[in-house]
């Protein structure tokens, strides 16, 4: 890490750490035992089948997205694929969750493969100057694009959650810095005078491994980015990462952070509902959380890239569509956006 970049320490917000049984992270709200290979087992053979029933979206249902143009003189954030999006701010360029692997896989002839192209190029990409990973899953943590990103990028830095940092350090990548819950650290950019990017790793509700033996050995989290120009805090985002829901995180995520002004959630892999929920939010679960972190614009992620559950690809929208009619909330207060569309923010 270059000490010319760092402003300060780490520090912490408020102290809720993420318990740990003989060297593996746990989730304080749920039991790991209700997601056992078993599980997964019982959910391939059509276990859950009956439970899987939804309203279908109708044909020509499309969620409300109008063409607006962004202006670049604003922040933007552009969806990518996946949960990967593009943030920028002042010419300050954050990349979430990097894919364009083909298959979110450790091998590179099996397991999901990507059900579209990358709307845009990596050498095509702007410059990056910070990429942050919720957690080592690998449509989250795609080695080959990071290896790509850095090349183009040298000086780019990176936040992951505790014990990531192992897997990037393989490939000779080491402008990290590896955070627990509420853990937070301050970066000044040369390049960007007079702004100051306050990173803070948040609690998520998921689990992690890129193996058979290191599942839980490293952590996962959401990440929240606050951006001060001349010392005032001028904006807030919050990317969810991978989450299930519980009563507590986003309550209090919203009450520290006192509300956002955009936050990325997850809105796809949600069925069969049992075995899903405790790591994966449905599109009410996510109207849920828009409401409780107090979020002026959402954006939903984690959909329509790869089939990893049972609903199908145009599903999410039409579910998120009805959640927010159901608490009368103007659609346009939660986007779908189409891969590579940049909005404002």
């Amino acid at each position: 890490m270059n000490k010319e970049i760092t402003e300060g320490g780490i520090t912490t917000p408020y102290y809720f750490p993420c318990p740990q049984k003989r060297g593996r992270y746990q989730n304080p709200y749920i039991e790991d035992a209700k997601r056992s290979l078993w599980d997964f087992l019982l959910w391939q053979l059509g276990r859950y089948d009956g439970e899987n029933f939804r309203p279908q979206a109708p044909s020509d249902f499309v969620y409300p997205n109008p063409a607006q143009l962004a202006c670049l003189e604003s922040p933007q954030v552009t969806w990518l694929n996946h949960s990967s999006f593009f943030i920028q701010y002042q010419g300050l360029g954050i990349l979430t969750d990097p894919i364009w692997s083909k298959r979110c896989s450790p091998v590179p002839f099996v397991g999901p493969k990507r059900l579209y192209e990358v709307p845009f190029r990596i050498e095509d990409l702007p410059r990056v100057d910070l990429i942050v990973i919720s957690h080592d899953h690998y449509d989250h943590l795609d080695i080959q694009a990071i290896m790509q990103l850095v090349k183009k990028n040298p000086e780019v830095i990176f936040f992951v959650p505790r014990g990531v940092g192992k897997t990037l350090r393989k490939y000779k990548i080491f402008k990290i810095l590896e955070l627990a819950w509420w853990e937070q650290q301050e970066i000044l950019f040369p390049q960007h005078q007079n702004l100051i990017l306050r990173t803070t790793s948040v609690p998520a509700q998921h689990f992690s491994g890129r193996g058979l033996f290191n599942k839980n050995k490293s952590l996962w989290c959401g990440w929240v980015f606050q951006f001060f120009e001349r010392k005032a805090l001028t904006k807030q985002c919050y990317f969810v990462g991978d989450t299930g829901y519980n009563p507590y995180d986003f309550v209090n995520i919203g009450k520290v952070f006192g509300g956002f002004d955009l936050s990325l959630i997850p809105i796809g892999t949600y069925i069969p509902f049992s075995f899903m929920a405790p790591v994966h939010i449905c599109p009410s679960k996510a109207v849920q959380i828009h409401e409780e972190v107090k979020s002026k614009l959402s954006v939903g992620m984690h959909w329509k890239t790869f089939c990893l559950s049972d609903e199908e690809l145009g599903q999410p929208p039409y579910d998120l569509y009805l959640a927010m009619k159901e608490k009368e909330l103007d659609p346009l207060a939660f986007r779908v956006l189409n891969p590579g569309q940049r909005i404002n923010w």
